[in-house]
């Protein structure tokens, strides 16, 4: 056309722009959801000794029975599990995976309170690493396929934060949530306790009131489910100091801090540990405010820590998740924190480190971590189920129960077997108890003279479900004279003696 003028049209956005303007915290979500989805089904796993009693209580609740928190080594209860196993008995056998999908979906919404933390303390980069960094530590992924209750309790936690941090003194949304973090593990009590005193201060005396009767749900469900099941107030205290001394999981002041440092480097690895302290120390140098919320979290998890130690409990590296996610968060700080430089030196010379301190971490990884051991784990968990499901519910096994009870070697298979056969606390009992007399081969009530006699037949069952403890007696790993073998399966074996 005469006298139109042409222009050059403008280039679109160059390939880093695109990619940067990519919603990478939504696809990494969405990536995490389809591996969890993926993992549930093709890894088929199940609860741990723990969450399965959890399961069993709650089904003794639906059936009006008082719950067994009293029997041989039965770990200490914690009432929200509780409560929810029995809302899943509904299901039947099939609760317990249920609750391992449950716990699974935790871990992604701990994942994504982990981006949520970092991100709005050091920007998305940091919460993106602080993500990535939860989901590579192996513990975390398989306490989650195990159906610890850690795993919830910590995705508790970590929203909690996360929605303070947004709404400083934001008052009940937070208290209820800690409320629910303080019915799954005690140690909750604390933060509630001190985050109580930091939002009653400026308000009237009816929200305080208000506030405190959130703070007080967590210990006083606990008290009230002990004192109606037990008729002691402090059963679960006593309980677990005891199980903790039997176990050998007490440890004097002095050995904390040993401990602490142990536990943490197992938990975080020394890489990412390193990091942390790197990641701390920069953050509180550059951005101290920004710091303040994953520093006090840090802080209170370790003089709880310290507390569980002086109080005789089982000092054991659980105590110290919360401090270890806190590491996690300011070990991405020391890999991307420079992202909240300007451009220049210091920035550069920030990245030249974090790019020595991934290095460093790729080679530490790839010289002491076998993957193919986790994916070992798991096929052991799934696989021995299986053949304790098979064992059980063989034909000889269900005419056997009729003559006495199962036994098993000592504690560690009585709740995945009570589970299985839907028994009663009298129903299995362990070989180990000490009312039990390895030279007779029976309780002083003489109800294992007859019975079931389950059996580990794997060396890999063995050693972590026959001899878990050094009181542990070889006679009880061992067929007993006058039962006969009734069925063998690739990991249990079951003898009966009518």
């Amino acid at each position: 056309m005469e006298g139109a003028t042409l222009t050059r049209p403008r280039p679109g956005p160059g390939l880093r722009a695109r990619a940067v303007a990519l919603p990478w915290p939504s696809i990494a979500l969405a990536v995490l959801i389809l591996v969890t989805l993926y993992a549930f089904f093709a890894y088929p796993t199940y609860p741990n000794y723990d969450s399965y009693y959890s399961l069993i209580w709650g089904r003794e609740l639906i059936h009006g029975q008082t719950p067994s928190f009293d029997v041989y080594r039965a770990p200490t209860e914690h009432p929200l599990a509780v409560i929810l196993g029995a809302g899943l008995s509904v299901f039947g056998r099939g609760a317990d995976r249920i609750l391992v999908f449950l716990t699974l979906a935790s871990l992604v919404a701990l994942a994504a309170g982990m981006y949520r933390l970092g991100r709005d303390c050091f920007g998305v980069f940091v919460g993106l690493i602080a993500a990535g960094l939860l989901i590579s530590r192996v513990d975390f992924p398989f306490l989650a396929a195990r159906a610890y209750i850690d795993v919830p309790y910590l995705a508790v936690i970590v929203w909690a934060a996360v929605l303070e941090l947004a709404r400083p003194r934001r008052g009940t949304l937070v208290l209820v949530l800690l409320a629910l973090a303080g019915m799954m593990r005690p140690e909750a009590w604390l933060l509630t306790g001190l985050y109580f005193l930091w939002v009653a201060w400026p308000v009237s005396w009816r929200r305080r009131a208000g506030y405190l009767a959130l703070a007080s749900i967590g210990p006083v469900v606990w008290v009230a489910m002990d004192f109606a099941v037990t008729g002691h107030p402090l059963f679960s205290l006593q309980h677990t100091s005891g199980l903790a001394e039997e176990l050998g999981r007490t440890k004097g002041l002095a050995q904390v801090p040993g401990a602490l440092a142990h536990f943490l480097i197992n938990l975080d690895k020394l890489p990412v540990l390193l990091a942390g302290i790197a990641g701390f120390v920069l953050a509180v140098l550059i951005a101290p405010k920004r710091s303040i919320m994953p520093a006090a979290l840090l802080g209170i998890g370790i003089a709880t820590f310290f507390l569980v130690g002086l109080a005789g409990l089982s000092v054991i590296d659980r105590y110290l998740l919360v401090p270890s996610l806190m590491v996690m968060i300011f070990g991405a700080v020391a890999i991307g924190g420079w992202t909240m430089l300007h451009h220049g030196r210091w920035r550069t010379v920030w990245m030249v480190g974090a790019a020595g301190l991934v290095i460093f971490g790729l080679v530490f990884t790839a010289t002491r971590v076998n993957l193919s051991s986790f994916a070992n784990e798991l096929q052991f968990r799934r696989d021995s189920h299986a053949s304790l499901v098979a064992v059980l519910d063989a034909k000889a096994v269900g005419a056997g129960r009729r003559c006495g009870p199962v036994s098993t070697p000592n504690h560690k298979l009585i709740p995945d077997t009570r589970w299985i056969l839907d028994a009663g606390p009298a129903g299995v009992l362990a070989r180990s108890d000490p009312r039990y007399d390895p030279q007779t081969h029976s309780l002083l009530t003489g109800r294992l003279a007859h019975g079931i006699q389950l059996l580990t037949t794997d060396r890999m069952s063995l050693l972590r479900q026959s001899f878990t403890t050094g009181t542990d007696e070889s006679l009880n790993a061992s067929p007993l004279p006058g039962f006969d073998r009734a069925v063998t399966g690739s990991f249990y074996g079951a003898y009966v003696r009518c």
